[in-house]
């Protein structure tokens, strides 16, 4: 028996899976000239049966929507029998069903827990991801656009055959790990505490050269285990340049193409975000040299950076990074750059941090944080050294005594 929150959602799925009343007809049979009583006799009978057929094809649609739909938020009670009655051979839905089924499983999750997997705390906002990205995160135009093009284009594909890596580079400060924590944030419902995201930091959770026999295995396992509990999975790998040379080694695999072992099952997503300081200053010298060319900040492409920041990042001694398997052999997806923040850049964010602690500033407050940071190069003095790093902990200087 179906509990009243339970008839409640069928209720709600069958009425947007029934076909519309002009979708219903009279059965293939000619009708009778109109005018006649026999006509209306018949008309009624044919309208009668049509809609009775019509009534138990909706029945046995919704039943099998009914079926699909519970697999996926009560997994625990749904039998590969029931799962594989729901959805015969040759038998599929259209996209229109796909979507509202995905609309109910993220709205009845939202009220209790009905999944142990994780999977139904999967929200992909791509409408925040876009906000967030255009009014919190400054001075970064390219990692905006190339971000939200790449994670939405690759989350809407039916069946990727790899996973999606980002690497990116610049400078401390700059808004790399603020990116993914917006990405987290914007795909699942409980941001980097989901379940379904990973975050690994190389000097925190592999400290040891000695000890990377274990740490590979560690970091396999943790991979392996994550993508078996969910189908949509976020692993961020910060200081990504002092990884060892063995765990990145371990993670080729992960982003190898993969061959669909099964056309019917349901493809997972992987999204592995690299976050380094490396190629920092070659980005920081493009981006000056073209403001002395009289180009603006908003004008600096990717054509610009590509090459550069991929040649410097491959011709550096001081990281195994660029010599990995992972940039030979191109498994990664994007390299994105995140320029040097200015000074009207670091007064946004001091805006933003006295914002988020509902506290009132004048823009003399936003001046003086601002100028309490370094700036280079030395004659012009033009990008912050450490970006908007530790904002927040420099609003008690300006903050009135009492």
């Amino acid at each position: 028996m179906l509990g009243g929150t339970e008839r409640l959602l069928w209720l709600l799925l069958l009425s947007l899976l029934l076909p519309p009343p002009s979708a219903w007809g009279h059965g293939g049979q000619a009708r009778p000239r109109e005018g006649t009583e026999e006509a209306g006799s018949a008309g009624a009978w044919l309208a009668f049966k049509g809609l009775r057929e019509r009534l138990r094809a909706a029945g046995a649609l919704s039943r099998r929507y009914w079926a699909l739909f519970s697999c996926r938020v009560w997994p625990e009670g749904c039998g590969k029998d029931e799962e594989a009655s729901a959805r015969p051979p040759g038998w599929s839905f259209a996209l229109l069903g796909q979507q509202y089924l995905d609309i109910l499983s993220t709205w009845s999750c939202g009220f209790w827990d009905c999944c142990d997997r994780g999977d139904c705390r999967i929200i992909n906002n791509f409408t925040g991801l876009e906000a967030d990205l255009r009014v919190r995160l400054h001075g970064q135009h390219l990692a905006r656009e190339l971000v939200l093009t790449a994670v939405r284009g690759y989350l809407e594909m039916p069946r990727p055959d790899k996973a999606l890596a980002l690497s990116f580079h610049g400078w401390s400060g700059t808004g790399k790990n603020f990116v993914a924590r917006m990405l987290a944030e914007n795909l699942y419902q409980d941001g980097l505490r989901s379940d379904c995201v990973k975050v690994f930091i190389s000097t925190l959770h592999f400290p040891h050269p000695k000890n990377v026999d274990l740490y590979e295995e560690e970091l396999t396992d943790k991979i392996r285990k994550t993508q078996e509990h969910c189908r949509q999975t976020l692993f961020i790998l910060d200081e990504a340049e002092k990884l060892h040379p063995g765990l990145l080694e371990a993670l080729r695999p992960h982003l190898e193409c993969q061959a669909p072992s099964n056309r019917r099952a349901e493809s997972k997503r992987t999204i592995f975000l690299f976050l380094s300081n490396l190629g920092g200053n070659i980005i920081n010298e493009v981006v000056l040299n073209l403001l002395k060319a009289g180009q603006s900040r908003e004008e600096v492409r990717m054509e610009h950076l590509e090459s550069r920041l991929q040649a410097e990042i491959v011709a550096s001694t001081d990281s195994g990074f660029g010599h990995s398997r992972l940039v030979k052999e191109n498994l990664i997806d994007l390299f994105i750059p995140f320029l040097p923040l200015e000074f009207r850049h670091v007064r946004l964010c001091a805006r933003d941090a006295f914002l988020s602690q509902d506290l009132l500033y004048t823009e003399e407050a936003l001046d003086e944080i601002a100028r309490m940071m370094v700036y280079v190069p030395k004659e012009e003095q033009l990008f912050s050294s450490q970006g908007c790093k530790s904002i927040s902990q420099r609003i008690s200087y300006v903050l009135p005594e009492g």
